[in-house]
């Protein structure tokens, strides 16, 4: 994926007017290596820890962008935290289970709630469904023993 999403999100930014920068490359770079839904906070950490300075404003704007022209997807986890990921051209997709305590976030994929997700935007003829998330709650196994 990463090499096929850095050039389409790249382009589509261009074509939107967005200018080019060393950040928002670090930043595009880093979704596309497809960690699971990270804070801009965790993005910020991870490029320093790469050895590559971004500011947090940076962070944010690229963020910004990215969501505004449908190239990530943000994760409302609850408390005020955002999550971002590279969304796939092709739709592909992964829904998180949340730990309300320690805020782990697992992703996980199901071919049988895709199905039922299907089933029910069928049977309901008034609505088109144009994306789904599913986010489940609870305790990991860490936080529960």
């Amino acid at each position: 994926m990463s090499a096929e999403w850095i050039e389409h999100a790249e382009a589509r930014l261009t074509d939107a007017g967005y200018r080019r920068g060393a950040s928002r490359r670090a930043v595009i770079e880093l979704l596309a290596k497809g960690h699971c839904a990270m804070t801009a906070a965790e993005i910020e950490d991870r490029l320093r820890a790469d050895g590559r300075a971004v500011g947090r404003a940076s962070v944010y704007r690229t963020l910004e962008q990215l969501d505004e022209l449908h190239l990530v997807s943000r994760l409302d986890v609850g408390q005020g935290t955002a999550r971002y990921e590279a969304a796939l051209p092709g739709g592909d997709h992964h829904h998180h289970m949340v730990c309300d305590t320690c805020g782990t976030v697992q992703p996980f994929e199901d071919p049988e709630l895709e199905r039922t997700i299907a089933r029910l935007a069928d049977r309901v003829p008034a609505f088109t469904v144009g994306e789904h998330d599913v986010v489940l709650h609870g305790e990991c196994a860490r936080c529960a023993s």
